[in-house]
């Protein structure tokens, strides 16, 4: 594949173009698209949406619920109202604990998720077993990251209340087998939630195939603005639950002592709503179909394949997760050896390339990996790939690798 997208890109243009971005799974790009529509929503129909009879706020309303029909459309929801507006993952990650978790979850119950996850799938769920006395069960993966089939039903039993995943892994880029753990969840009476913010860029989702009940992503890694995220839930669900916020615009009713909320999803989203970012999130959501899932999953994988091989060819180098280049969702962990990633990632910006060097949010993986793969620290250098980079990037990220340890003073 040409970059033909490439253009699309402001920021790639001029000396942008000498730039090597490789931390998409951080934040992609933005397109010339998502920004034309976010400004043109600013400059035609900047107004309340849902609140005023007016004009402005009519079209606002409409471009409001136009995107909220793109994202459900993205994942295949049964509904548009089963879409519920949030800042991003962590938020949605959150509602779905505060709301659901809180309520439903007690003592003595179990919520299974896997070392593998980030923070954002760890620590609301942490505060759910504190508050109602319920135990967190850690999903084990091999080496690789993957899970076994005797891992997940070993792990998910009548005892679960909850299981949440993460649909591809952060740091290794595993694909996770969410449908079949979310057939293994509700075969034991659980409920399942499905943390997609690094799988919505990449490939193809359908909740319903997957048959998950929540399922979260963010809109600024998939080339839409920061500040917009979403949460699917099934609606019996999303009915059942309390709001996560209360205040303007979620109620029917308020008298002084008590109110009456508003139907879903309006009673998730309280508040003035992020209008302009769903409204760029929806115009990420259509230049993304424009490319194409086919030909971004292709495109990523002969370039991960490219970048496996580069890397493997170079002795100080270690590679963590699986070998096949389709197994990493265009996301690759490396450490070089006698250097720490920070030092590495620093080198690298001299030569104006992109990458995230730490743990990544994802320290009990870390720890997992120090044990299992002899990691020496509990950090990673990340390069993670999307459809607008090229192979001359990676081939010119490779070279500066190789010369990282000669650059820090090491002998080659």
């Amino acid at each position: 594949m040409t970059n033909e997208f490439r253009k699309d890109f402001p920021i790639f243009s001029g000396d942008g173009n000498r730039v090597i971005y490789f931390d998409n799974a951080a934040t992609t790009q933005r397109p010339r698209q998502v920004m034309e529509a976010m400004r043109d929503f600013n400059d035609t129909c900047n107004a309340n949406p849902l609140r005023g009879l007016y004009g402005w706020s009519i079209q606002a309303t409409d471009a409001y619920e136009q995107a909220r029909h793109k994202a459900a459309q993205l994942v295949h929801a049964g509904s548009d109202s089963e879409i519920i507006f949030t800042r991003n993952t962590t938020e949605s990650l959150n509602l779905a604990a505060y709301s659901y978790g809180l309520t439903h979850v007690k003592e003595g119950d179990e919520i299974v998720l896997s070392v593998t996850e980030h923070h954002s799938n760890i620590l609301p769920w942490q505060m759910v077993a504190k508050q109602t006395g319920a135990k967190l069960v850690y999903l084990e993966p091999q080496p690789d990251g993957t899970l076994t089939e005797e891992e997940i039903r070993s792990k998910i039993t009548d005892r679960a209340a909850i299981v949440t995943i993460g649909h591809v892994s952060n740091v290794l880029g595993t694909t996770n087998p969410v449908k079949r753990i979310a057939e293994t969840a509700h075969a034991h009476g659980a409920v399942c939630i499905v943390d997609g913010a690094q799988s919505t860029p990449h490939i193809p989702v359908n909740v319903q195939e997957i048959g998950c009940d929540f399922f979260a992503f963010s809109g600024h890694k998939l080339c839409g603005p920061m500040g917009i995220g979403v949460l699917y839930g099934r609606a019996e669900l999303l009915d059942a639950m309390p709001p996560f916020l209360t205040g303007g615009e979620m109620i029917e009713y308020v008298d002084r002592d008590s109110a009456t909320y508003a139907e879903v999803p309006a009673k998730f989203e309280a508040g003035t709503v992020n209008a302009m970012g769903a409204v760029g999130l929806g115009a990420a959501i259509d230049y993304i179909n424009q490319v194409g899932f086919e030909r971004i999953v292709g495109h990523e994988k002969q370039l991960t394949s490219r970048l496996l091989s580069g890397l493997e060819r170079i002795p100080e180098v270690t590679v963590y997760g699986s070998k096949d280049p389709a197994d990493h969702c265009g996301i690759v962990s490396f450490n070089v050896k006698d250097c720490h990633p920070h030092d590495v990632a620093s080198v690298l910006d001299t030569e104006k390339i992109c990458i995230r060097a730490g743990h990544h949010c994802a320290q009990p993986l870390m720890d997992y990996l120090m044990q299992k793969c002899d990691m020496p620290i509990r950090a990673t250098c990340r390069a993670s790939l999307y459809f607008y980079n090229t192979e001359e990037e990676v081939d010119r990220f490779v070279e500066a690798v190789s010369h990282v340890r000669e650059w820090l003073g090491y002998n080659k």
